[in-house]
């Protein structure tokens, strides 16, 4: 039949919630979801072994002396930022595309990126430094499945992922790694479900960096993410994953909803509403056995960015957990710390005309 979501396009009439979120999202690769969110734009990453091939050669051919006389002569890193910054971290900046100290730098520069906010122009514009990343993280990919991934290989790849991060937050080099698709490398971590902690390190990692360039608020990083997987990465991740994880997640795609690009697209179809929906239900439901207060802030402003598009509030009305309309909740946020929290769920209630226990709730 045709859908009954009240505006909502879909090829289904179901129930809101019918939806078996735990066989979309579970440990088959989610199939089903990217193609409700894709609809065949996905970005490609291209051919691995071209890839690879690309930075052997980036990495292996430049000399210690070329890479000075680069970083000497650049001229697109400011004089200001070469003064700012420490000249033995240039030193371990140069020491990347070398493999025998490249470990060494990574750990380094790593613990040091949140000390010297203008590291990332340095590490984008010093010729191979980035290709050295890249090589760190594509080398993990034969190790993902079969699980054969080591703490040690883990944490090192993590903190290649930590100095792209600060790559992808800096407002001079985010432009420039977006146009590189840069964070398609990450997804394959995204993708993995094995439940080791390496992997779920190298996951929580991974989401850091995605989290990094939503938390900008920057329209040009919704419309790239929009056209790549991860909003069905991310939504397995919130269905499977670890607390701490699912807390990175659910950001994201609260990050992206608030973008009117990324609401206009998760409510462009019923199956794509149904699925986000579904998911962030489940998670309510488990937040009663294991309770997190940051989740769900998160959650509750899911749900009322949801509620803001029109045929999503009327499907809203019969599909919001029960939880989120009594007092469940109430004794997690009683405190003035969440008082945002308890307005977004007042609002919501509003919204969906539900003002049933709202004073009570806000007590």
């Amino acid at each position: 039949g045709g859908s009954s979501s009240g505006g909502i396009k879909g090829s289904s009439g179901g129930a809101i919630g019918n939806m078996a979120g735990a066989s979309i999202l579970g440990g088959g690769g989610g199939s089903a979801v990217e193609k409700q969110f894709l609809g065949g734009s996905e970005a490609k990453l291209g051919s691995l072994s071209d890839k690879l091939g690309a930075l052997d050669v980036m990495g292996a051919s430049l000399t210690s002396d070329q890479l000075d006389k680069n970083q000497s002569s650049s001229g697109n890193i400011p004089s200001s930022q070469k003064t700012a910054i420490p000249s033995h971290l240039y030193k371990l900046v140069r020491d990347l595309i070398d493999t025998e100290k490249r470990d060494f730098s990574l750990l380094e520069l790593s613990k040091k990126r949140e000390d010297f906010p203008d590291l990332a122009p340095i590490l984008w514009h010093s010729f191979g430094t980035i290709a050295a990343l890249l090589q760190e993280i594509v080398s993990i990919y034969p190790l993902l499945s079969p699980p054969r991934l080591t703490t040690e290989l883990s944490n090192r790849c993590c903190n290649a992922l930590a100095l792209l991060q600060c790559v992808a937050s800096h407002p001079e080099t985010r432009s420039a790694f977006l146009s590189a698709h840069i964070p398609l490398y990450l997804y394959p971590f995204l993708n993995t479900v094995c439940e080791y902690k390496q992997y779920e390190y190298l996951r929580l990692t991974s989401l850091g960096v995605i989290g990094a360039l939503v938390k900008m608020d920057d329209s040009d990083v919704i419309k790239f993410l929009l056209q790549t997987q991860i909003i069905p990465l991310c939504l397995r991740i919130m269905d499977n994953g670890s607390g701490l994880s699912k807390t990175v997640a659910t950001f994201i795609i609260q990050k992206i909803l608030l973008d009117d690009q990324g609401l206009d697209y998760i409510c462009l179809t019923f199956e794509r509403f149904s699925t986000v929906s579904d998911v962030l239900r489940k998670m309510v439901l488990g937040l009663k056995k294991q309770p997190s207060v940051r989740l769900l802030k998160h959650i509750c402003r899911c749900y009322l960015r949801l509620s803001e598009n029109k045929h999503a509030r009327e499907a809203l009305q019969t599909c919001i957990p029960n939880e989120l309309r009594d007092h469940t909740f109430a004794e997690f946020l009683k405190d003035d710390s969440e008082r945002l929290t308890r307005k977004w769920l007042q609002q919501l209630r509003r919204n969906i005309g539900d003002i049933q226990d709202n004073n009570n709730m806000l007590k």
